[in-house]
């Protein structure tokens, strides 16, 4: 087996392949690392056949959508799973053929209601069903307790012990560990009775992971999250330093437009002098007033940056080719000492 382990921060994914035919698979992707796969699968001349999520994600963006969608590959998820973007559903007992290796799928709901392992050889991929020196929580949406009793004590502990667990988090630095390890050490194993086990995980009182609701919507629907909004829109957009925006004002550039996208109230507050004020929620409805020559070149500019990434990318999508966004918005433009215009008019 090829293997590679790919850690972001606490969130582990893997790569596996099969030296003999050069088919791979990608375990738990996470969306900041795609290019990171791909490259290693160039590098260990693999072809990636299969992208699997263990699960629906809550605390981190998983780029199986993505990856699956830009290899033309199948997205893998279990058949609990309410992603429709899945090409592929599977369940238990079930093989992914990569190659000659074999994934085979262990039903481990608890966690969520879609949770799966995957056991390949000598080791298990385990998602948050079982984490070392702990296990996946259950007080996210579809987490039911008493189930995740049953997946570990009924299904993955009793898999053969000298299996190595690779699970989908952790935060501790720790590559791996084995079953029989955690039967020995982890903590929440040491309580066997199903009502213990069951009141001990409604009462972790842990904090909720880092942008949730963004992570649920996403990896539910196959949605884009704001930050691939942002990194496609910049990926498009030219941007102006402050250094020659300021240089163009002092000027007195009559050729470029300034438009301000944020709202009233802040560009009132202070603004570059002679920018124009066209907030962003009425941009579409506002540009064929407001602009009506296509060729001209637009600079938008908001508070941090990024809403006038978004802003210049629409403008671009609509013929105006000439639009480019501000480095660094209005917070980089004032730490930077240069003037801003208060009141109403440019």
């Amino acid at each position: 087996m090829i293997f590679e382990q790919i850690a972001t921060g606490g969130c582990q994914s893997y790569l596996v392949g099969c030296e003999a035919s050069c088919a791979a698979a990608v375990i738990d992707p996470e969306v900041s690392q795609v290019d990171r796969y791909l490259a290693l699968a160039a590098r260990d001349g693999l072809r990636i056949r299969f992208v699997i999520d263990t699960h629906t994600h809550a605390d981190h963006f998983s780029a199986t959508h993505e990856l699956a969608r830009q290899l033309e590959v199948p997205a893998v998820m279990h058949r609990a799973s309410p992603t429709p973007h899945v090409d592929m559903r599977v369940d238990d007992g079930e093989l992914i053929v990569v190659g000659k290796l074999r994934l085979q799928v262990l039903y481990t709901p608890g966690h969520t209601s879609d949770s799966m392992c995957l056991v390949a050889e000598d080791r298990v991929f385990t998602g948050d069903t079982l984490l070392i020196g702990a296990t996946g929580r259950t007080d996210l949406p579809t987490g039911d307790p008493q189930a995740l009793y049953d997946s570990l004590f009924k299904r993955v502990l009793k898999l053969d012990p000298a299996l190595k667990v690779y699970p989908a988090h952790d935060y501790k630095g720790r590559s791996h560990s084995t079953i029989a390890d955690e039967i020995a050490t982890n903590p929440r194993l040491h309580q066997q009775d199903p009502a213990a086990f069951v009141d001990m995980m409604c009462n972790l009182n842990l904090t909720m992971p880092t942008h949730v609701t963004e992570a649920l919507r996403t990896n539910m629907s196959g949605g884009k999250t704001v930050a691939q909004m942002l990194a496609e829109a910049a990926a498009t957009v030219p941007f102006m330093s402050l250094e020659e925006l300021l240089a163009r004002v002092q000027a007195g550039d009559d050729e470029l437009i300034i438009l301000d996208v944020r709202e009233r109230e802040a560009y009132q507050q202070g603004h570059i002098a002679g920018a124009r004020l066209l907030p962003r929620g009425q941009l579409e409805l506002r540009v064929n007033q407001d602009l009506p020559d296509p060729t001209r070149r637009i600079l938008t500019c908001c508070e941090f940056g990024r809403i006038s990434t978004l802003a210049a990318s629409t403008l671009r999508v609509m013929g105006f080719q000439r639009a480019v966004a501000l480095d660094g918005g209005m917070k980089a433009w004032r730490e930077a000492g240069y003037p801003v215009k208060s009141g109403s008019e440019p």
